[in-house]
This record gives structure tokens, C-alpha cells and sequence, in this order.
């Protein structure tokens, strides 16, 4: 609902174009994340991907994406939003009912970050072996199939999660859940990569991971303190909160894999740091910085065992997409139900007095899991009906960089 006529606060709207632009570099940055993870002859296919989404869904969004995910709850029944702003009718200088103090467009946008940056999480999965043709068309029906509807149950105003009163911050099961599922069903689903017998599946730049981590980290801040959508307490405490978390899950995945491998390594520092990022997000609005530290220590140690699992059941997922994204965000969503308290965020969880919240936030866990694994799994077979979904063998050995974009990364 347009709220015609209603005030805008300025520091408000400040901070929320702050966070706009915070998010968005966010897809850059996981762009040199993945890209510095992959094999050398995959690295501009893989930092293409993120690219191409953030041009593809930055239309999509405003065309459909967003008044499905935000429009008004078609027949009540809390799954789907209507076409009320269907190209963005509507949406302009005056505030929306989501966010009474700035600008409809202005929520827009913040929103249009997070619906880019979740596809783009997914590449990791079926990176180096794709079809060009099949992740777009992929992309673009996850995000208005997947993507959107699952933003308006737990988001939208009406959607069925939201009346059932699971909370989520900033994303943990409408951003990694949903991704981090969608990844383990697209791994499942397109096999494991080529190798010869004597290749290993080496990271060829960890330099380029680093920094693309870094701006992730950066980028975070945005990510959930402007999902308090003021320039208020509630961000700042968001913003704490989500830096202790990293910081204590990239010591927990530096420790447990040192003691585990015999070297602390680089990548378990950045990875670990990501799955503390991951986690708290569902909490952040709602925990404080001694639950952040419990918190982000259990995504260190839980996700780094979900990479040893995933390894153990040989499932491709090549960068681990399911073990930071899924898991983690499943940890984060649920232990936001322990550790909620009245005085942060509203809401009170299993130490504030009330133990419901964990039922509602395993439903909703749940309900994410289930609707994202299938619809996954039925978009992907009818891709592939039409157009395939893998490069050829010979493709693929040769590197995407070359078979899909006609161009390398690095000379020599």
C-alpha cells in the first residue's frame, strides 16, 4: 500500500541508499569470491554469471519480480503477491506501507539487491560445467518462481509465514535456504564435473577469493543493518552483531580445520567468515552480540562438518554452496527462535520466555526447504528438456572461459 502524501525522513532514506549500494556491491564481490575459487580455465565464466544477474534480475525485479514478492496477497491465502505494481505502478517518491519513512522506490531497490544476490549464490553449485543458455533461462525462472514467492511469505504483508510469526531479519530463509537448497538439487542434478584421474579441484587464485570475500564482509553490513530500513539503534545493533558473528565462526573454521588438516588455511578463514555472515542474518534484528558469538561459533563448526558430509556422499556442489548457504541459514534461522530477545528486536525466543518460536521457525525452515528442493528440481528438468543442461565433455575440459564466452582470463 501506497502511503500518498506521508512524510520521508531524510536520515531514514540515507541510510537505506547507503545499504542500497552496500548489497549491490555485494554481487561483484561474490563474482571474485567464486572466481578466484574455480580452475583457471572457468574463471570468467564463473564472475560472468554474477555479472549477467545483476543486469538480468535488476529487470526482471522491476517488470514482475518485486509485486509478486510485495504486491497485494492474492484471495488471502498468503502465497503470492498480486500485480498491483506490476512495472513499478505506483512506485515512486511516496512511502510504502513495508517502509513508512522512505521512499517506495527507495524499498524497491533494497529489495531488487537481495533478489539478485540470491540467484548469483547458486552459480557456486554448477560452476565450470553449465550451459550458458540454460543458466539464464534457469535464473530467470527461479527468480520469479522461487525467488518471489518465498520473499512474500515471510516478508510480504499477508504471506502465510509472516501471520504464522517466523522471523527473519535479512534473509536467512528467503535468501540462503532457498539458494543453498536450490544449489545441493542443481548439483544432484547436473552430476560432477569432469576430471581427469590426476586433476584435483584447486582453487587458481585465493588472492581473488580474498578480496571477493572481503567486499561480502564490507557489503554485509548493508546487508542486514539496512534491513532495519532506519538509520536507528536496531541497525546499529545489526551491524555488531553481524561482525561478531563472522569474526567468531572464521576463528571456529580456522581452528576446527587446522586441528582436523594440520594448517590453518586461508580459504577456511574467508569460508568460515562467509558462514558466520550467513547465519546471524535471520538473527541479526533480533540477537545480541553475546548470542552473535554463540551463533557464528556453531556456523563455523556446523558448516565446515556439512563440507566434510557433502565430500564423504561425493555431491559436486563446487564451492560448497549447500554447506555455507543451506546449512547456515537453516542454523541461523533457528537458533534466531532460541536467542531472540524482547529488548533488541520485538520478538522474544526460547531464553526470552518463548519456546513457540523455534516450532515457527522449524516450519518455516522447513516450508522453504521443501518449496525450494521441488520447484528447483521441476525448473531445471524442464531446462534441460529443452536446451540441455551441461556443456558438452569436450567443452568442459577445455574450460568455459573458452567453449561458452570465446575469451580467457589470463594470457600465457
Amino acid at each position: 500500500m501506497i502511503l500518498t502524501g506521508h512524510p520521508i525522513d531524510t536520515g531514514d532514506t540515507a541510510w537505506v541508499l547507503m545499504s542500497i549500494a552496500l548489497v549491490m556491491l555485494m554481487t561483484p564481490g561474490l563474482a571474485l569470491f567464486y572466481g578466484g575459487l574455480v580452475r583457471r580455465k572457468n574463471v570468467l565464466s564463473t564472475i560472468m554469471q554474477s555479472i549477467f544477474i545483476l543486469a538480468l534480475v535488476s529487470v526482471t525485479w522491476v517488470l514482475f519480480g518485486f509485486t509478486l514478492a510485495f504486491g497485494t496477497d492474492v484471495n488471502g491465502w498468503g502465497i503470492i503477491g498480486g500485480l498491483d505494481f506490476i512495472g513499478l505502478h505506483g512506485i515512486g517518491k511516496d512511502p510504502i506501507s513495508y517502509a513508512p519513512t522512505i521512499p517506495a522506490s527507495a524499498y524497491m531497490a533494497f529489495q531488487m539487491m537481495f533478489a539478485i544476490i540470491t540467484p548469483a549464490l547458486i552459480t557456486g553449485a554448477f560452476a565450470e560445467r553449465k550451459k550458458f543458455k540454460a543458466f539464464v533461462i534457469f535464473t530467470l525462472l527461479w527468480t520469479l518462481l522461487v525467488y518471489s514467492p518465498i520473499a512474500h511469505w515471510v516478508w510480504g504483508q499477508g504471506g502465510w509465514l509472516n501471520k504464522l510469526g517466523a522471523i527473519d531479519f535479512a534473509g536467512g530463509t528467503v535468501v540462503h535456504i532457498s539458494s543453498g537448497v536450490a544449489a545441493l538439487v542443481a548439483a544432484l542434478v547436473l552430476g560432477p564435473r569432469v576430471r581427469r584421474e590426476s586433476e584435483r579441484f584447486e582453487p587458481h587464485d585465493v588472492r581473488l577469493a580474498v578480496i571477493g570475500a572481503g567486499l561480502l564482509w564490507f557489503g554485509w553490513f548493508g546487508f542486514n543493518g539496512g534491513s532495519a530500513l532506519g538509520a536507528n539503534g536496531l541497525a546499529a545493533n545489526a551491524i555488531v552483531v553481524t561482525n561478531t558473528a563472522a569474526g567468531m565462526a572464521a576463528l571456529t573454521w580456522v581452528t576446527v580445520s587446522w586441528l582436523h588438516k594440520g594448517t590453518p588455511s586461508v580459504v577456511g578463514a574467508i569460508s568460515g567468515g562467509v558462514a558466520g555472515l550467513v547465519a546471524i542474518t535471520p538473527a541479526s534484528g533480533y540477537v545480541d552480540a553475546s548470542a552473535a558469538i554463540i551463533i557464528g561459533m556453531s556456523a563455523g563448526a556446523v558448516c565446515y562438518g556439512a563440507i566434510i558430509l557433502r565430500e564423504r556422499l561425493k555431491i559436486d556442489d563446487a564451492l560448497d554452496v549447500w554447506a555455507v548457504h543451506g546449512v547456515g541459514g537453516t542454523l541461523g534461522a533457528i537458533l534466531t527462535g532460541v536467542f531472540a530477545v524482547a529488548a533488541v528486536g520485538g520478538f522474544s525466543g526460547l531464553i526470552d520466555g518463548n519456546g513457540g518460536q523455534v516450532l515457527k521457525q522449524l516450519v518455516a525452515v522447513g516450508a522453504t526447504w521443501i518449496y525450494s528442493g521441488v520447484a528447483t528440481f521441476i525448473i531445471l528438468k524442464v531446462v534441460d528438456r529443452f536446451v540441455g543442461l551441461r556443456v558438452e565433455e569436450s567443452e568442459e575440459e577445455a574450460g568455459l572461459d573458452a567453449s561458452q564466452h570465446g575469451e580467457v582470463a589470463w594470457q600465457g
